[in-house]
């Protein structure tokens, strides 16, 4: 069976031998790291987010997965932690004015420099290829070097001027370790804030009711307080006299206003009474207003007053 033609088979032709280990390339990983989505695998473009695991994300990669959060996506388990966009940080990264992309590689004769990166440390001048350490301020997004960090050391942004503390720093695509422990400090700080969110509806559910109690508490007195107005308004009330209403509407006909007459009063013509002539002249009744035959209305007119 085989070796027909005078074949001479070596041994590692006949012995299989333990698979060899693949190893991935080094650069490539970095390449995919720093240049590229971790949740949509494109090209990163700004808006550029990093959740508080220190993976890089394009922002619209990431509401697209919150929005469709469908179990058929391989690629959602590396952002299954992320529950909302609040558990994600906006970047403010520096550019790198040597960096010059596709702009000078239009033939695509040229050689593509791996270790040049599009975005670079603002405090030392580093570029951030995944040679060295980067870190981002999780209060302000501002993306610094650790080197930088640590030989300036200070209280508040070098960028922006805000201040925070060694919690707020988060490594960019760090070790294993590095992972685990920026994953424990997030479960510690989501159930800090669970914790500070429960003690707040308490809170809440007291002063409510405490508004309540003031406010049933503030009814009754002011209902008491109430009575003895209205028994002094009842008591002036019956204190007028038919004689002071009597007296009143006496004090109205003389100024010349005319009030309601009683209800048992006599209706008198305005013609009999002692007022004057203008004041009659107001009134149908009086004799300027009536007219004669002539004056009346033509046949094919509705009112008697038009001629």
């Amino acid at each position: 069976m085989g070796c027909d033609g005078g074949t001479i088979p070596k041994r590692h032709e006949l012995v299989k031998g333990p698979k060899k280990v693949e190893k991935v390339d080094k650069d490539a990983e970095l390449v995919a790291q720093w240049n590229y989505c971790a949740l949509s695998q494109e090209i990163l473009r700004r808006p550029i987010v990093a959740c508080e695991l220190g993976r890089l994300y394009n922002k619209d990669a990431v509401i697209e997965f919150l929005l469709d959060k469908s179990s058929g996506k391989a690629l959602g388990k590396a952002a299954s932690h992320i529950k909302s966009i609040k558990n994600v940080t906006e970047l403010r990264l520096s550019d790198n004015p040597a960096w010059e992309g596709d702009k000078g590689n239009t033939k695509g004769d040229k050689h593509d420099d791996l270790q040049r990166a599009r975005f670079i440390c603002p405090v030392v001048g580093l570029e951030m290829n995944g040679r060295h350490r980067f870190c981002f301020l999780r209060c302000c997004g501002c993306v610094f070097s650790e080197r930088a960090l640590k030989e300036i050391k200070a209280e508040v942004c070098h960028t922006c001027g805000a201040a925070f503390q060694d919690d707020d720093v988060i490594v960019l695509n760090g070790t294993k370790e590095d992972v685990e422990m920026l994953k424990s400090r997030m479960e510690e700080r989501r159930l800090r804030a669970r914790l500070e969110k429960k003690a707040k509806k308490p809170k809440a559910a007291e002063s409510v009711s405490k508004l309540d109690v003031s406010e049933e508490s503030a009814g009754p007195s002011k209902i008491k307080a109430g009575k003895p107005e209205e028994t002094s308004l009842d008591s002036r009330e019956k204190k007028i006299t038919p004689a002071s209403k009597s007296a009143a509407a006496a004090n109205g006909s003389s100024s010349g206003r005319v009030g309601k007459p009683p209800c048992g009063a006599a209706k008198r013509s305005i013609a009999d009474s002692e007022e004057s002539e203008a004041y009659k002249s107001l009134f149908t009744t009086h004799s300027s207003a009536k007219r004669s035959k002539e004056e009346s209305a033509h046949w094919v007119t509705h009112t008697s007053y038009c001629f």
